[in-house]
């Protein structure tokens, strides 16, 4: 069962379920959305009267419906938006839920000689091998360690 959960939740397979199922159920009910309430304000605030996605201008003799790309571009935005608001932010908090803390990295200075990082608590640097001075022992800590 843990090993179904794992490939449920990869990224890819996850992707594609929010691409191709509720993109394409959630796509005809926002494109009767803004085809019935969106276009027709759009038109009300730009001063156009009638259907709005009908709306065109000529260039010489080339016709441009600019208003089925408006329709197009509002109905793009509220389709991403509702995919990220109810389906990537969820899964992104249950990943980040279930996902195995990263332990922390133990404080690094570097080696006198070689400049490479070594933790504080070396006694020798692990690159050139040479013997590190101690670390002085910070307040709160009540082991001494010998050099």
């Amino acid at each position: 069962m843990k090993g179904f959960r794992s490939f449920i939740l990869r990224g890819n397979v996850v992707d594609l379920a929010v691409g191709i199922v509720i993109g394409a159920a959630f796509t005809a009910v926002v494109n009767g959305f803004v085809s019935a309430f969106l276009t027709p304000l759009v038109g009300l605030a730009t001063g156009a009267t009638g259907d709005m996605s009908r709306k065109t201008f000529t260039a010489g003799a080339i016709k441009f419906p600019y208003g089925a790309f408006v329709n197009a571009a509002i109905s793009f935005l509220l389709i991403a938006s509702a995919l990220y608001f109810l389906v990537v932010l969820p899964i992104n908090k249950l990943h980040e839920r279930l996902a195995p803390h990263q332990d922390v990295q133990a404080p690094k200075r570097d080696c006198p000689e070689c400049l490479s990082p070594v933790p504080d608590q070396a006694r020798r640097c692990a690159s050139c091998t040479v013997s590190l001075p101690a670390v002085p022992a910070q307040a709160g800590e009540t082991t001494q360690r010998a050099g």
